[in-house]
């Protein structure tokens, strides 16, 4: 029988048959709990398991992203209350200085081709960026997986997305990103994993991939996945890939010139997790049963943005009136890569924000922050008027680096503008490089190709 890829990660972790509708039970790799959600879980955990031990402990995570450092007593309690159950239990805890938990997933080689992590964070699917099955769950099925390390899953049907035509030369993967996300909907990926085909998403660099699979949640799906750019490398079973010798490794970056791929995919992961070697990526079989495929021509498509209040309500930027611009965010987990705050600095170096304009920037992690202090480009934000924090979520989390008030016009590269999301203003999604532009002009706008 043919199998896509969701099918494939799941026969390695699952006793039973696995076909599309069928209920499995699953064998984790990694299960975990951040910030918002996790109080809930050692609630849980206490009360369904007492003081017994976690399935494994080198497996089971805490990460602080949302708020961090927390912004009221209720979610520094909370946050406490994850640490004294780490602390009891042994277990790992990614504190408020670490930034996003998926982006440190990847970093520290936890989430590798073929795996399976979950948590209570609703963008886990973003780790089908390194090949790995993602999946947000909530609090009660989390605590389950803590004890005993595995859960139940429906094997969803999957659909193939092929990619025609090729987009104008300043686009950009939150272009493509959002672009592919009006067409799609939040309909037809509904409850669906899908796999994407074409010269235009396969020649993503990680950054990209991480942007366009950070969205598969707004657009209804499970999980999306991207064939690897290059020859997929052989599998490895080593200790080199072993959970004690994954834990707490320092992540490194390549310093490859802005804009460019000259590195096929798992190099790239390589190089940020600092391991010498990964699984073999997981490729669909020919002949593979596919709900529904479905191509999309993106010839000539460029700028793009989402206006509020919904992210799939998507136009080209020439398509929107003039709006005046009063606050930007480059961050979050659809845009905070290194080379996201790069793309910002090569508009604003040199430059002053348009006046009476904010602009916030937060890097995913730690090691970004640390690598874009190390290049200047913070340096160079700063110069400019912007605002720049600790790493995590950001603007994403109500209430931390700023929210607009009423009247106001955000421009984000975040991943959803619902009303009051980050505030009573109107939020619009777009690019870094459009977000940079637009705080520099003082009204939304793209720099020109």
């Amino acid at each position: 029988m043919k199998h896509t890829v969701i099918e494939k990660i799941f026969r390695e972790h699952a006793e039973e048959e696995v076909k599309p509708g069928s209920i499995v039970w699953i064998n984790l790799d990694v299960v975990s709990a951040r910030d918002f959600g996790g109080p809930n879980v050692v609630k849980n955990y206490r009360k369904a398991y007492g003081s017994s031990q976690v399935f494994d402990a080198g497996k089971v995570f805490f990460t602080f992203d949302l708020t961090v450092p927390p912004k009221t007593i209720q979610y520094a309690n909370n946050q406490q209350v994850c640490r004294d159950f780490a602390g009891e239990q042994g277990i790992k805890v990614y504190d408020v200085d670490q930034g996003i938990g998926t982006h440190t997933f990847i970093e520290q080689g936890f989430a590798l081709p073929g795996t399976i992590v979950v948590g209570t964070d609703s963008h886990m699917n973003i780790l089908g960026a390194v090949n790995c099955f993602g999946q947000g769950m909530g609090d009660v099925d989390i605590t389950f997986g803590f004890r005993f390390g595995r859960t139940w899953f429906q094997v969803p049907e999957t659909v193939k997305v092929v990619l025609k035509g090729k987009p104008q030369a300043a686009f950009s993967a939150k272009d493509l990103t959002l672009y592919i996300l009006g067409v799609l909907k939040t309909g037809k990926l509904l409850g669906k994993a899908v796999e994407f085909y074409g010269p235009a998403v396969e020649n993503l660099d990680l950054a990209g991939r991480i942007t366009l699979l950070s969205m598969i949640t707004e657009m209804g799906g499970i999980v999306g996945f991207i064939p690897f750019r290059g020859a997929a490398p052989p599998a490895h079973e080593g200790p080199e890939n072993s959970t004690s010798n994954r834990r707490g490794k320092q992540a490194r970056f390549s310093n490859k010139p802005p804009g460019s791929n000259n590195k096929d995919t798992a190099e790239e992961l390589k190089q940020i997790n600092g391991l010498s070697s990964l699984p073999a990526e997981v490729r669909a079989d020919e002949g593979g049963h596919y709900a529904e495929t479905i191509e999309i021509d993106v010839s000539g498509i460029g700028p793009m943005v989402s206006e509020p209040p919904y992210p799939h309500n998507v136009k080209k930027i020439t398509e929107i009136e003039k709006v005046k611009v009063d606050f930007g965010f480059i961050g979050s987990c659809t845009n905070g890569r290194i080379e996201d705050l790069e793309a910002a600095r090569r508009i604003l170096k040199g430059k002053q924000l348009a006046p009476g304009v904010r602009l916030a920037v937060v890097p995913a992690t730690r090691a970004v922050y640390y690598e874009a202090m190390e290049r200047g480009i913070l340096f160079d934000l700063l110069k400019a008027g912007a605002i720049i924090s600790n790493p995590g979520c950001g603007g994403c989390a109500q209430g931390h680096i700023g929210m607009t008030g009423k009247g106001e016009v955000m421009v984000s590269t975040g991943n959803r503008n619902f009303p009051g999301k980050q505030g009573d203003g109107q939020n619009y999604l777009t690019s870094p490089e459009v977000v940079a532009y637009s705080v520099l002009k003082g009204y939304l706008s793209a720099p020109p190709e």
